[in-house]
């Protein structure tokens, strides 16, 4: 039997082996938190086919990696971007540069260091970022790059699955220019990008108009891309 019915189903936690690329199916395995499973590796061929399947880590550093597939998932619909009164003032004065691509490494590891808000440390390591080096190197990874007098001030990365673009982190040294990058982007992949997976809410990301759908919604959407 597995575990005891009571009010819910007790799920135990799934050990990776780091010699076998491989990940519990989302779509029958559902844990109240979304933890899906820990352990294995962040080699580039595990990161990418996690990411195919709707999972994605996130842990601290020292810990055992461990992977998630929230329920519900927070994603942006590129068609329902909000764009404040002031932000497109930001942008048609042209306050920031974008290029995309340009310097992917330099874009994670400013993530890396960046602060933020009830967060002790970072999940963005060396093996992480070894690993995401070879993806964008491969074209599965991409970064987005703003700047401002020659000077790289905000971006993001993430990963590309068909049609998703899978936000991990974002950076900015001045004001509004995390915000500017990715509505620039945003706007730009309209017609490309069928959503964006944002993965775990964030309010300033709510304020530019994501929201959550439910983890079935998410692996619906995703399965589209491989079919």
């Amino acid at each position: 039997m597995a575990g005891i019915i009571l009010s819910k189903i007790e799920y135990a936690m799934i050990w990776l082996d780091s010699n076998d690329i491989s990940f519990p199916n989302p779509e029958l395995y559902d844990p109240q938190d979304g933890l899906m499973a820990a352990g294995g590796d962040l080699r580039p061929e595990r990161l990418w086919f996690a990411y195919q399947t709707g999972l994605f880590p996130w842990y601290n550093e020292g810990e055992e990696i461990l992977w998630w597939c929230p329920d519900p998932r927070f994603v942006l619909f590129p068609e329902e971007i909000r764009i404040s009164k002031s932000m497109k003032k930001v942008l048609r004065d042209d306050t920031f540069q974008f290029t995309e691509d340009r310097c992917f490494e330099t874009v994670m590891r400013n993530c890396q260091m960046a602060e933020r808000k009830d967060q002790d440390g970072t999940w963005i390591n060396e093996a992480l970022i070894d690993s995401f080096v070879k993806l964008h190197h491969y074209g599965k990874a991409k970064s987005f790059e703003g700047w401002q007098d020659g000077e790289l001030v905000g971006g993001f990365y993430g990963i590309q699955v068909g049609n998703i673009f899978c936000g991990e982190s974002m950076f900015s040294k001045v004001s509004n220019a995390s915000k500017a990058v990715f509505i620039h982007f945003t706007k730009l992949y309209q017609q490309q990008w069928q959503l964006i997976d944002c993965q775990i809410y964030s309010e300033h990301l709510e304020s530019l108009g994501a929201r959550m759908i439910s983890k079935a919604d998410y692996l619906t959407i995703l399965k589209q891309q491989s079919s």
